[in-house]
């Protein structure tokens, strides 16, 4: 190869991976002169100078001007430095040019392992610069394969592999080559394998992003996400509230005959999706949260952080859930330990536990005496 093709390889190399051409030739000397030096010894002076605009590679030896010399190598006599230049004195740099043909096999092969070297890190740091921006974003990917349950997929527009582990998948879904389906770009780690970017489907954040794409007032700030507890491919509950009284959340995220909840939940494969109001009263808060059960009563001991709800007899199952998914989706979406009792099994009194603050939410009740609070 010769120079004037070698200089049109990078120039083909900063076009088609778009790594600057200027950092890759500065990292090309470095290599080349590490190269050069292993070659004839580390004692030796010398630098490698690439000139793109006249294509030429030329490797410089130098040494310094002295009285007397000792190291050969690394300095030359001020009479021997006056031959090639009246000039020089003692302490001058003397650069004398070094014929290229003197390199070697193993010289060159050095050379190549640094420089590929030096080209990973370059396009490393492009890949992590350009990725970071999509962190907690929702893309578009296109399945490349399916091995030993992880998905690997690959981000569009750009080269970049993601990484679906099995944890991240929805369960029930089927995944084919080729396939496009959008994913949350959870987290993205440096390793010395190179930039990983770990993405999802069934994280809490896929359902953020999926709410704020398909419902302009939640993108726009008119009505904020508080929280959202999920079970992938099962059921997500998600707390709203709206920063401006003339907006109504539920009906925003509702849309027109279910037009954007029914979006959203195609897109989580079915899954049932359970909107919550949000209030700054945990008592009312955690009677929202068991939706759709009808609450009795709810009772709250603010220390403990825990609290006892009472449903009717033939509601309990739907506000426990189908093993507890209910009532365990609703403590995780507000926070508190919650125990769900019948109201056959609690007696009615007076209340005497100054420990709990209790509400009605229905007339004519009145719950106390507090059993142990487990959650359930």
């Amino acid at each position: 190869m010769t120079n004037k093709d070698f200089f049109q390889a990078l120039d083909d190399l900063e076009t088609e991976k778009n790594i600057n051409k200027e950092q890759f030739i500065k990292s090309l000397e470095m290599a080349l002169t590490s190269a050069y030096k292993k070659m004839y010894g580390e004692a030796k002076s010398a630098l490698v100078k690439l000139n793109p605009d006249k294509s030429t590679i030329k490797i410089y030896s130098y040494k310094t001007v002295v009285d007397e010399v000792l190291d050969p190598e690394k300095e030359i006599s001020l009479q021997d430095a006056r031959l090639i230049k009246k000039s020089f004195k003692v302490g001058d740099e003397v650069a004398e040019e070094v014929s290229t043909k003197d390199f070697g096999r193993i010289a060159a092969q050095t050379a190549k392992q640094v420089v590929m070297q030096k080209l990973k890190e370059i396009e490393r740091e492009q890949i992590l610069s350009e990725i970071s921006e999509k962190e907690d974003e929702l893309v578009t990917t296109i399945v490349k394969r399916v091995e030993n349950g992880t998905v690997y997929v690959q981000l569009a527009g750009s080269n970049m592999e993601g990484v679906m582990l099995a944890g991240d998948q929805i369960p029930g879904e089927k995944y084919l080559t080729g396939q496009r389906i959008k994913v949350y770009v959870k987290k993205i780690k440096d390793s010395y394998k190179g930039p990983q970017v770990q993405v999802s489907r069934a994280n809490t954040g896929f359902v953020r992003k999926l709410f704020e794409i398909e419902i302009p007032e939640v993108a726009c700030g008119d009505v904020e996400i508080k929280n959202v507890a999920r079970d992938a491919g099962y059921r997500t509950k998600i707390s709203i509230c709206s920063t401006k009284p003339m907006v109504d959340p539920l009906g925003a995220c509702v849309g027109n005959r279910g037009s954007r909840i029914n979006t959203i939940m195609s897109e989580l494969n079915g899954e049932k999706i359970d909107l919550v109001l949000y209030s700054d009263d945990p008592l009312q808060y955690i009677a929202n949260a068991l939706a759709p059960a009808d609450v009795l009563s709810v009772e709250i001991n603010e220390s403990l952080k825990a609290s006892r709800v009472v449903v009717p007899d033939d509601k309990l199952s739907l506000a426990i859930g189908r093993m507890g998914q209910n009532v365990r989706l609703a403590a995780r979406l507000t926070g508190w330990k919650i125990d769900v009792k019948p109201r056959s099994k609690v007696e009615v009194t007076e209340a005497v536990d100054t420990d709990y603050e209790i509400t009605d939410l229905v007339d004519d009740e009145n719950f106390a005496d507090l059993e142990d609070i487990t959650e359930v």
